[in-house]
């Protein structure tokens, strides 16, 4: 049964200019939708954009995944006035109808999981429905354009625990067969499963002030899914990490970066301590290659721009978790990883958001013993678990 999803995303946005290319916690806001989809039990994930950019970036990102496509929609089905059903349409076309079930994902709902996409599989595949959504139960009373109350008695106004409320389309997560789609052309019809998710997802990116508050969301739901175990990995930036975020260019380019030796003695002390130190910068750079060989530090990652999908995948396949990485960073891209690992760290020079969100605020500046801070505090941490 091939499980296909698409992701529509227009270049043009008039309540937000740039939305699905803007970063919430530091990543593009399709990206975290696009993320749940890769760590999901879907078989394939299109982005379908009329922004070749977009496509340019996924392509380039999201290498290591099988899973991930993108395809060119068309611009007539990237107006203002098209219908979702027509650009689902315009993609089963494309796809000449190859897949079974068709899942349909929205990037504005950035707190969708993996879980939420595999539970609306299932009310197909277990449940035997026709098609799937995402709904959210709120206690919100609910009023009629006449002055009449919808859900409830005002005479009898129940207590919060007592009442039921009303499901409501949070536009999330939309599931159908292709039998269901093509003979209705619509994303739900016939047997319709719902499944539920957290009331916050309601939440909908139509202004700048929603997107603060979907934000602030966001991070504080990634931080409440924190585990603390031994740390197993220590994860870092390079830039405003290792150096002071500074680069010295001669007329041929970069020329040096400035790094601290206690940085690399800290490093050494610590793998002796079976932790092993990964790299991952969104930076190409030749000077931060060769300095980390000389560190041996086998697991470098260069030109990483999703740093958060990227250490998901790395840790899957070695059957770890976010709760097993300390991470040091310093700036917005870092923030999504800042919010998610067991323990997170930043400079005392850092940006004043990720100091906001980090765990730890290091005494030291970057390129001025940071890390070498970060591994002291990480063998004291470690040493709990010493004969568990």
């Amino acid at each position: 049964m091939k499980k296909t999803a698409i992701i529509p995303l227009r270049k043009n946005s008039k309540g937000i200019p740039g939305k699905n290319k803007k970063k919430m916690l530091g990543r593009p806001l399709f990206s975290w939708a696009l993320t749940a989809a890769i760590f999901s039990e879907l078989d394939e994930v299109y982005i379908f954009t009329d922004d070749e950019d977009i496509i340019n970036y996924v392509n380039k990102e999201y290498f290591w995944s099988s899973k991930v496509k993108a395809l060119l929609r068309n611009d007539e089905n990237a107006s203002d006035t098209a219908s979702t059903e027509s650009v689902l349409l315009e993609f089963t076309e494309s796809l000449q109808n190859d897949f079974d079930i068709l899942c349909l994902l929205q990037a504005t709902s950035p707190m969708t999981t993996a879980q939420d996409i595999n539970a609306a599989l299932n009310e197909i595949i277990v449940n035997k429905k026709a098609s799937a959504l995402t709904v959210v139960n709120t206690h919100r009373f609910i009023w009629n354009s006449d002055g009449t109350p919808q859900n409830y008695d005002v005479f009898k106004r129940p207590r919060r625990q007592d009442f039921e409320g009303l499901l409501i389309e949070n536009g999330a997560v939309y599931t159908t067969t292709k039998e269901a789609f093509l003979s209705s052309q619509n994303r739900v019809s016939g047997s319709i499963g719902l499944v539920k998710m957290p009331e916050e997802s309601l939440v909908e990116i139509d202004s700048l002030a929603d997107w603060e508050i979907v934000e602030g969301l966001l991070a504080d739901h990634q931080k409440k899914k924190k585990v603390h175990q031994r740390i197993e990995y220590l994860v870092l930036d390079v830039d405003g990490v290792f150096t002071d975020g500074c680069v010295y260019y001669d007329a041929k380019g970069e020329m040096a970066k400035k790094f601290d030796m206690r940085d690399g003695m800290g490093l050494e002390i610590i793998r002796q301590n079976q932790v092993e130190v990964i790299v991952m910068t969104s930076e190409n750079s030749e000077l931060v290659a060769q300095r980390m060989k000389k560190l041996q530090i086998k697991h470098t990652f260069l030109g990483v721009k999703d740093k958060f999908s990227f250490l998901s995948q790395f840790l899957l396949d070695r059957n770890s978790s976010f709760g097993a990485v300390a991470y040091v960073g310093d700036d917005v891209n870092d923030l999504a990883n800042i919010c998610s690992v067991g323990w997170s760290f930043t400079p005392a020079d850092a940006t004043e958001i990720v100091k906001a969100n980090a765990d730890y605020i290091l005494t030291n500046a970057s390129g001025d013993g940071a890390i070498r801070e970060t591994c002291e505090i990480l063998l004291k941490y470690n040493k709990r678990y010493e004969g568990l």
